[in-house]
This record gives structure tokens, sequence and C-alpha cells, in this order.
């Protein structure tokens, strides 16, 4: 899988965002411009040390993008969307873009993308939710429809053991 942000502005958020990706093993795309320094203290904080196992590209803007991910199928997750991202099915290689925390994918995007716009349910209280958070709950779901493929599907206890059981 694939993680697009689309200008992203908050350093811990996309710090979040990388550790989800390594934790997935899903690529980090950064589309410029970016509301922080790629150095700073904040993203290395949120992705831990994790932050060096990241497969992360970045492009100066979306065309570049576009340019150098030929064919690629990219789901649009946003608010304005009219399919719930658990109505469409995910494949292995997609990518799902997400747009910066105060105002999401431009709409002069999202209109050529009508078809693979994604939006997560909720109250019309709020705008939205925490970017990070929308990223794991969007990229957790593909991974489930692709039987989470080469990820470990089981833990063990630190200092004991689990009892032996029949059940799952």
């Amino acid at each position: 899988m694939n993680i697009v942000l689309h200008q992203p502005e908050i350093p811990a958020n996309t710090g979040n965002i990388g550790r989800t990706c390594v934790a997935a093993g899903a690529t980090l795309h950064l589309i410029e411009p970016l509301g922080f320094k790629l150095n700073e203290k904040e993203i290395r904080r949120a992705g831990m040390d994790y932050w060096e196992h990241l497969d992360v590209r970045r492009y100066m803007n979306f065309e570049e993008f576009i340019e150098k991910n030929p064919g690629a199928r990219i789901w649009m997750a946003t608010t304005k969307a009219k399919n719930v991202y658990t109505d469409v099915q995910f494949e292995e290689n997609d990518y799902i873009m997400f747009g910066k925390e105060s105002a999401g994918i431009p709409e002069e995007i999202l209109v050529d993308y009508e078809e693979t716009c994604i939006r997560i349910p909720m109250l019309d209280k709020i705008r939205s939710l925490n970017l990070a958070n929308s990223v794991a709950v969007v990229l957790y779901e593909a991974l489930r429809q692709n039987d989470f493929e080469s990820m470990k599907l089981t833990g063990e206890l630190h200092k004991l053991h689990w009892k032996e059981s029949n059940t799952p």
C-alpha cells in the first residue's frame, strides 16, 4: 500500500503516519509544500526510532507525483466523497491520498477523481478526524481486505506464555 499526504502541515501527525506506514509496510509519499522541515524534532519524536525504516518519497507538486507514478490507482480520502471507504475494494499497490489538516485535498484535484473519492463516516458535529487517525483507519481496512499480506498476525507475551486453547 501507498499513503500520499498532499501538503501536510503538522509534523507530529506526519511522524505518526510515518510510524504507521512502517508498521504496515506502506510507502509514504509527501507532496510539497510541507508545513515543516522533515528533520524537525516533532517528526522524529512521533515516528520514534522507526523513521529510519520508512520508505518516504517527496514530490514538488501533484503533477510530479502523477508523472512519477503513472497508472497509479489513487483513492482520495475526503469528507466531500459520496463513497464510504469500506464500500470499495482496495488492491495491494493502491495509493490512498489525504489532504492537509486545514483544508483537505484541493477540489481542483478531487473533481478528476470523483469515482475514487472515499470518506470515513462521522457525525456532522465536526469537520474531520485527526489526519493520523484517518490514515490508520483507511490503511488498515485496505490491509484487512488484502488479508494482511506478509504481516505478523499473532503475538506473544513478554514474560509469560499464553495458555493452550482450541479457540482462535
